[in-house]
């Protein structure tokens, strides 16, 4: 097989969490053109030759055995729409008879256009880094990061035919509880300003951070917010997107 593959760099086997409703092996691709502090995959991003790099054909080999245990394959890093190579990487899996679900952070919109044009996708899960805001955004990528960029992708994600999934990672020190009502609301002016249409139902769930491995050292000191705090966002949220 040719070598435009993306690298692989970790593999499991089985998850019930990382494509709601699915069972599915995960595979980690490397790189990331963001530097989010409270990444806990840091390692994918920057250091990914201190790991293995796994063979695409063992990977297949290793996914037919399991074809009985699950339906799909989750594709996440990293960012893995910085590869050239990964629409040929989901032609071969999709061919194999497995569904995709994309993990990204939503910096490659044209990318992600062609994918789902091409079939190559059966769910998105797009992590919105925070308020619609150059400078609050920056932030919590790490990077500077063009809002019309991010937009974009919404927009795609929005009116495509596979299911959607926006996500945020909530961090205390980085997105305070304010912020992430000015993310939920963000999204809501979308319809309004007709990037998004009127009637497109539009969610947005919330992640724990989790201050085990973050990339940023300091962070571990952070406590995350309480189970009841989140969850009580997550219904203001709910509300504002109606």
């Amino acid at each position: 097989m040719t070598n435009d593959y993306p690298p692989i760099k970790d593999f499991i086997e089985s998850s019930f969490l990382d494509w709601p409703g699915h069972t599915c092996a995960v595979i980690f691709l490397p790189y990331c053109n963001l530097r989010c502090p409270y990444c806990h995959n840091h390692q994918l991003v920057l250091k990914p030759d201190t790991m293995e790099t796994l063979f695409l054909e063992t990977i297949l080999e290793r996914l037919t055995a399991l074809r009985h245990k699950i339906d799909g394959i989750c594709i996440t890093g990293g960012e893995p729409t910085i590869h050239r190579g990964l629409p040929a990487m989901l032609k071969i899996f999709h061919e194999a008879g497995f569904g995709i679900k994309l993990d990204t952070n939503g910096t490659q919109p044209d990318i992600l256009q062609y994918l789902i044009t091409e079939g190559l996708v059966d769910c998105v899960a797009m992590d919105v880094k925070a308020p619609l805001d150059d400078t609050i955004y920056a932030r919590c990528a790490g990077v500077f990061v063009p809002m019309s960029i991010i937009k974009r992708s919404i927009e795609v994600l929005a009116a495509a035919d596979v299911p959607t999934i926006f996500r945020c990672t909530v961090t205390p020190t980085l997105l305070a509880e304010s912020d992430v009502y000015l993310l939920a609301k963000g999204l809501n002016d979308l319809r309004t300003e007709g990037l998004v249409g009127q009637d497109t139902a539009m969610s947005l769930t919330l992640q724990n951070f989790d201050p085990a491995n973050p990339m940023e050292p300091a962070l571990k000191d952070v406590k995350p917010f309480t189970e009841k705090n989140l969850s009580r966002m997550q219904e203001q949220i709910n509300r504002i997107l109606g």
